[in-house]
């Protein structure tokens, strides 16, 4: 199920927007058949080799459903375009209203829009704003989700113990250093980058157009990734950070009761 999950994420812009070519579909259905294939090796192996906190849930599932929320969402608007129905006008008037809202002067919805290209139409550029505006509430959304999840029910340990070294397989035991202390720092880099990464995408994108021939943002599936990969991308690395610092905190915990007991001991 997550293998088809995966499969159809990346096939859905594709699937249906119309006037997608032959090639683009080739590659597309490439692109599917390789993530669902790898998320089924992923999840069916007894130790994980790439994805973190695979047996913690909700973490995975709650990115995962950003995902997919944000590309279905942008999807359906572009969808209505040429196929209008009541659901996309919906999705359509709250991603203008939400876009128009979080559009204010070094936002990073206006960073985002600034970086259009000097080519689009204001159609496009409206269109851009209101997919901007929408992605990052999904994504602000989750992240708060996950934040609650972690203060309000005690996550990860609340259905079980939590294996570090099967939930972390990326993180290297022997590179030196206080365990703890690395944590903590990987965290805070994590947040930090997080929070950063929504005003340095736009920065990029206006630099790299700057540099080479930059990739139309008028195109419905490029400007659907475009947006997914920037409001996910933060968002994921947000997640990231205080689920480590909520590692590091467990640790924290367990060595001072492991201390008060050896002290209790040798009194």
């Amino acid at each position: 199920m997550r293998a088809v999950l995966m499969a159809s994420l990346i096939a859905m812009p594709a699937l249906l927007l119309p006037g997608s070519s032959a090639g683009t579909t080739q590659i597309i259905a490439l692109l599917a058949l390789l993530a669902a294939a790898l998320t089924f090796v992923e999840y069916t192996g007894d130790y994980p080799s790439i994805v973190e906190f695979r047996d913690a849930p909700p973490y995975n599932r709650l990115r995962f459903a950003a995902l997919f929320l944000t590309v279905l969402l942008l999807t359906l608007i572009c969808r209505g375009e040429t196929h209008p129905t009541a659901a996309s006008d919906a999705l359509n008037a709250v991603g203008m209203r939400v876009g128009g809202l979080l559009d204010f002067p070094y936002s990073p919805v206006r960073l985002m829009v600034l970086g259009a290209n000097a080519d689009m139409t204001a159609a496009q550029i409206d269109r851009m704003r209101t997919f901007a505006g929408l992605a990052y509430l999904v994504s602000i959304s989750v992240t708060a989700c996950f934040i609650l999840l972690v203060r309000l029910l005690n996550w990860p340990v609340r259905r079980g113990a939590f294996n570090f070294w099967v939930n972390l397989p990326l993180f290297d035991p022997t590179a030196g250093g206080d365990i703890l202390y690395r944590l903590k720092r990987d965290a805070h880099v994590n947040i930090a980058l997080g929070f950063l990464l929504s005003f340095l995408i736009p920065a990029g994108l206006q630099i790299a157009s700057a540099a080479i021939d930059p990739v139309s943002l008028g195109d419905a599936q490029t400007l659907i990734w475009t947006m997914s990969a920037w409001a996910f991308l933060p968002a994921s690395l947000i997640m990231r950070g205080v689920a480590l610092m909520r590692i590091a905190a467990l640790i924290e915990e367990k060595r001072r009761r492991a201390y008060a007991q050896a002290n209790l001991q040798a009194a």
